[in-house]
């Protein structure tokens, strides 16, 4: 990837970014005026319109019908003929999904062996082997009918003295747990709230019901229960209603608090890391900063034999044929395969596309449609090979790179992610985001330097340095991955200190 553009103002020589060889597109770096040169080399052009920065100029005419290329891939074809210095955008580049002609591989690929030194961190190594970056008490609601009794318990600890080894008492309320047919959509939830329960963020945890719901608390207790001794179930009903419930509540976690006080953080190889990687207000920038830096940290994050989990499906039609080509086997392509043909029919049911992926803020950041989009969104996994796949909120267990099925939308993925075992998160923005999780420490990337200054509350590094020429993908992959070992070993995100904690499962079923 070749970036055109290394200093603040922009000039013939630095006003955009040329990202392949093969691209018949550039990248304004910065908002340009109709009539701005652009000079790439041999060739030059001027804009015939005014043209936003993160949008795409034509470096060459574009006949009606012909490919537009963007980081050497099809993104689209031009609905009508597009002049040289023209801006290409939604107005001109039609969407169609695309038919590929995928690359299998031959045979298995081995796992790389570990090096014999490994970087290290400071968490809490747990009974199964996994290791924690945090150590929480998690109250978390069996439905939507225990949800408020379950953030009151948790509020009932905000201004209680905790000891330094305990990080608090959290709530996880939400709308699901009734109403729902069994199958697939109980079965789904109950993936995800065990994943949650059994977490290695988790010391100790009450899963909370209001006691006639479909979502009965007993599933997650007795046989079923991988850790009796950390996780205890109540009703609302048999405890005697809602403040009854938070006295009860508050005598179990009483102990768990003395229990955890007494644990603390050991060093613990960078190997138990398992990272999950989301990006939401993706912008134009994301697929050029963000996103590839953050894909050469999970490069050395999977060499040093920890995971870096991919998530969001729809957010990978049109660099689905890469990951296919990395597959570790047959076996694992076919399983990413079999998860988008499922995500496809799922859309179908209510008459959407993968198309519909990009919101309206996505588009403003010049962003076209969901090939543009997955394509930079894809970089965030890095070159690896992709070891595993799994369905939404399923258990992570390969090291390197992994697959989840998931919705883009941010909440539910990473809720996702979080319930198949990611001890650590890192969000590239590219519009700007708040979202965080209440277990799961997320680390905010911004692509661009404008929206890192303007959301500086809610970001925790800049990419966009890169595009502004003080800064390459290298350095800012080694700024990730050293921020990520310290977060994991204690250090607040910013979505922490601003107490973001937004939890939201995925419900795919009918509401009965």
């Amino acid at each position: 990837m070749e970036l055109i553009g290394i200093q603040a103002a922009p000039g013939e020589e630095n006003a955009a970014i040329l990202l392949d060889e093969r691209d018949n597109v550039v990248i304004a770096r910065v908002n340009l005026p109709e009539g701005q040169r652009i000079r790439l080399g041999r060739e030059s052009v001027s804009l015939r319109e005014p043209v936003p920065g993160g949008h795409k100029v034509a470096l060459r005419p574009i006949a009606q019908g012909e490919a537009v290329l963007r980081y050497g891939e099809v993104i689209g074809h031009a609905s009508r003929p597009i002049a040289a210095g023209a801006h290409v955008h939604t107005h001109n580049l039609a969407y169609e999904e695309p038919s590929v002609d995928y690359e299998f591989p031959d045979a298995e690929r081995p796992l790389p062996p570990l090096p014999a030194e490994v970087p290290s961190f400071l968490g809490y190594l747990r009974e199964d082997g996994r290791a924690g970056t945090r150590n929480y008490i998690a109250v978390v609601a069996a439905s939507n009918c225990a949800a408020h009794t379950a953030q009151l318990i948790a509020a009932s600890y905000a201004d209680a003295p905790l000891p330094a080894n305990c990080d608090g008492v959290v709530a996880f309320p939400h709308g699901e747990g009734c109403g729902h047919s069994f199958g697939p959509d109980v079965d789904q939830l109950r993936r995800t709230l065990g994943g949650v329960l059994d977490h290695p963020n988790v010391g100790a945890a009450v899963i909370l019901g209001l006691g006639c719901e479909v979502n009965q608390v007993e599933h997650y207790l007795g046989g079923a229960n991988p850790a009796p001794d950390r996780l205890v179930g109540l009703t609302v009903q048999g405890s005697g209603g809602t403040r009854a419930t938070v006295e009860a509540a508050r005598r179990i976690i009483d102990e768990h608090i003395a229990r955890l006080g007494a644990q603390s953080r050991a060093p613990v190889p960078a190997s138990k890391l398992v990272l999950g990687l989301q990006c939401g207000g993706s912008d134009s920038f994301s697929g050029i900063t963000a996103n590839p830096a953050l894909g050469r940290c999970c490069d050395r994050l999977g060499a040093l034999g920890g995971s870096a989990v991919l998530a969001e499906t729809p957010e990978i039609i049109g660099a689905e044929h890469l990951l296919v080509r990395r597959a570790r086997s047959r076996e694992v392509a076919g399983n990413l395969l079999a998860i988008i043909e499922k995500y496809r029919i799922y859309l179908r049911q209510f008459g959407g596309s993968f198309d519909d992926n990009p919101s309206p803020g996505n588009k403003e950041g010049g962003l076209s449609n969901i090939l543009e989009k997955s394509l930079g969104a894809a970089a965030k996994g890095g070159s690896g090979t992709l070891n595993q796949v799994v369905d939404y909120a399923g258990r992570v267990e390969a090291p390197g790179l992994v697959f989840m099925n998931s919705p883009g939308y941010d909440p539910v993925s990473l809720a996702g992610l979080a319930a198949g075992g990611a001890n650590l998160m890192a969000f590239t923005t590219g519009r700007g985001s708040a979202n965080g999780f209440p277990t799961v420490p997320v680390v905010k990337i911004s692509s661009n330097s404008a929206t890192f200054h303007r959301m500086r509350d809610n970001m925790d590094l800049n990419a966009g340095r890169i595009a502004d020429g003080e800064a390459t993908v290298e350095s800012v992959a080694a700024e990730i991955f050293d921020l990520l070992l310290r977060v994991a070993s204690g250090e607040r995100t910013a979505s922490e200190r601003n107490g973001h904690r937004e939890f939201v499962p995925w419900r795919i079923g009918p509401v009965l």
